[in-house]
């Protein structure tokens, strides 16, 4: 089997199911939302300042600005800050972030080329789908090696969903699977600090200059993602072919995570299972995690100091949940409120142990208060509550972060609206 050219064959030939195009809607309101709401974010700033001083051909809108910007640079500045609150979805199978390293650029395709919604939709379902399952053919290997999905399977889902819109055929779509194959990047070295949304950013930018290469002629080795020296060998991949499967057939999408806490994906388990501690935090002596082993390198900070390493620590927002930080709240992620003593003290009787008998979607927390009384819960978030009720709780999250009006409006757009105009609009802030 040849991966490029299965991905090409899926790409130009799948045929989306309702359920599936279901999901994506819903995910391109979180995506929608947790971008507007991230577009406050310094990073924020910083990318919109580096899009103004470079100019250059205003080809897509910008999440929170007025302005204009090409294609690969509006798809860099829409991927980071749509994952600057670290807020939008992951899908686990490959332990990776996919709307954000994928919508970005198939928006800008569809700017580019005037696509409607449901092309649009297509083309995103199409990109997030094929991210996963080279995520799943790269492997977990992969991953612990310190490569990020979302940057680096996330390239290639980008690019197919760009090349949808731009009408590429399958000669053209090996070219630009071949070419983004050498520049798929994302470490998660970056963790906590800004390069981790921008490993999304990157991986939109790719997507889509790869497929605008390629629609022009540009040629280059649609073998370069599983030959000997190519993408998979060399970046530690596992080359599962088992993750190509049944592509095409079986949505492996609808089973993506949306987030309701601000923080890294790992740390959800835990913080769903402590929310069904009724106790007061004064009466807690300790706390006992315990994860899945894979958690224990990505989100296990033992004393974060900033806001953004918060959000990768076990120990501080669990802390943060029994002391009533919301943290489903962006705003309580902050540098001062990892010094404040009421929550380091309580940080402090968290310990964090791994078990390789759990799923990575599952989490233990064993509470012990000062009577040596002790609480057992469990939590695990594969266990699917149904798309309405998964529905109900994405819009209530979008209430929150946009204020019940304007998500109100977003979701009429996505749902409704058949060409990208509002919805582009509403992404500025228009």
């Amino acid at each position: 089997m040849n991966v490029a050219a299965t991905l090409t064959d899926f790409a130009l030939e799948a045929r989306p199911t309702d359920a599936a195009l279901a999901v994506l809607r819903l995910s391109l309101l979180d995506w929608a939302c947790v971008g507007l709401a991230g577009a406050g974010e310094p990073v924020a700033g910083i990318l919109h300042a580096q899009a103004a001083e470079e100019g250059g051909t205003g080809q897509a809108a910008l999440i929170g600005s007025a302005q204009r910007a090409p294609a690969r640079m509006a798809a860099l500045v829409n991927g980071t800050i749509s994952h600057a609150l670290d807020y939008d979805d992951t899908h686990f199978a490959h332990i990776g972030h996919p709307s954000v390293a994928v919508i970005p650029a198939a928006l800008a395709a569809a700017e580019l080329t005037g696509a409607d919604a449901a092309q649009f939709q297509r083309a995103a379902l199409i990109g997030v789908e094929a991210s996963i399952r080279v995520g799943i053919w790269l492997g977990r290997t992969h991953y612990q090696t310190g490569f990020h999905q979302t940057g680096t399977a996330g390239a290639f889902g980008a690019v197919l969903a760009a090349g949808c819109l731009l009408g590429l055929d399958a000669g053209q779509m090996g070219h630009a699977l071949g070419l983004v194959s050498t520049r798929a990047s994302g470490l998660k070295s970056q963790f906590g600090t800004m390069g981790k949304p921008m490993n999304a950013g990157i991986a939109a930018a790719n997507g889509i200059e790869a497929a605008c290469l390629a629609a022009k002629g540009f040629v280059s080795d649609p073998g370069a993602l599983e030959d000997a020296q190519g993408f998979g060998p060399t970046h530690h991949g596992e080359g599962d072919m088992r993750g190509f499967d049944d592509i095409g057939t079986v949505w492996q999408f609808i089973s993506v995570q949306h987030k309701f806490h601000a923080c890294c994906h790992g740390l959800h388990a835990s913080l769903e299972a402590l929310g069904q501690f009724d106790g007061a935090p004064e009466d807690v002596r300790a706390v006992e995690i315990t994860t899945h082993p894979r958690w224990m390198s990505v989100c296990n900070i033992a004393e974060p100091s900033t806001g953004l390493e918060a959000k990768f620590s076990y120990r501080m927002v669990t802390a943060m949940a029994l002391l009533g930080h919301d943290t489903a709240l962006r705003e309580n992620f902050t540098d001062t409120l990892c010094r404040d003593a009421r929550v380091t003290a309580l940080r402090d009787r968290v310990t964090v142990q791994a078990d390789e008998t759990l799923s990575e979607m599952q989490a233990h927390v064993k509470i012990t208060g000062q009577g040596a009384d002790k609480s057992v819960f469990f939590h695990d978030l594969d266990a699917d509550p149904g798309l309405s009720a998964r529905q109900a709780r994405v819009q209530a999250k979008a209430a929150v972060l946009l204020g019940s009006e304007r998500a109100r409006d977003i979701w009429r757009m996505i749902e409704t609206d058949k060409d990208l105009t509002r919805f582009v609009a509403a992404l500025t802030g228009a």
